[in-house]
């Protein structure tokens, strides 16, 4: 029961910063920026979060489920990104709707990366400093 109310907590974090971050850019029938920037700022900070907790930061396993699947799950959504993309194609925006598709899917996995190279190199600083100590 414990996991399930930290993943509610953090879900309900989640969806309210989207949900802000939404209401700061107006959408339209244009492209999707702030899902897509929801998205790919949401795949770098998991992956860091991730490397950084397994690595050198301590965290409880409860409030890495709620940071990690309650807040970060609510924050970002594959839900919108398809919906977003069905629209595009259907107001005949095939262009936009492809490069929505290949920055979301390429991007993501670019920003993963970054923030998973971005906690071991930290991680390797602080190993360096423990050293020299």
């Amino acid at each position: 029961m414990g996991n399930a109310i930290a993943v509610m907590l953090g879900g309900v974090f989640g969806a309210c910063s989207r949900y802000g971050l939404g209401l700061l850019v107006p959408t339209n029938e244009g492209f999707p920026v702030i899902t897509l920037l929801i998205n790919l700022s949401g795949s770098m900070f998991l992956a860091w979060f991730f490397t950084a907790s397994s690595q050198r930061i301590a965290i409880h396993p409860r409030l890495k489920l709620a940071i990690g699947t309650g807040f970060t799950g609510a924050f970002t959504t594959f839900s919108s990104f398809s919906l977003e993309t069905i629209t595009l194609i259907q107001h005949d925006r095939i262009f936009l709707a492809l490069l929505y598709v290949l920055l979301s899917m390429f991007g993501g996995i670019a920003c993963a990366v970054v923030g998973a190279r971005v906690a071991s190199r930290k991680e390797r600083q602080t190993e360096q400093v423990k050293g020299e100590i």
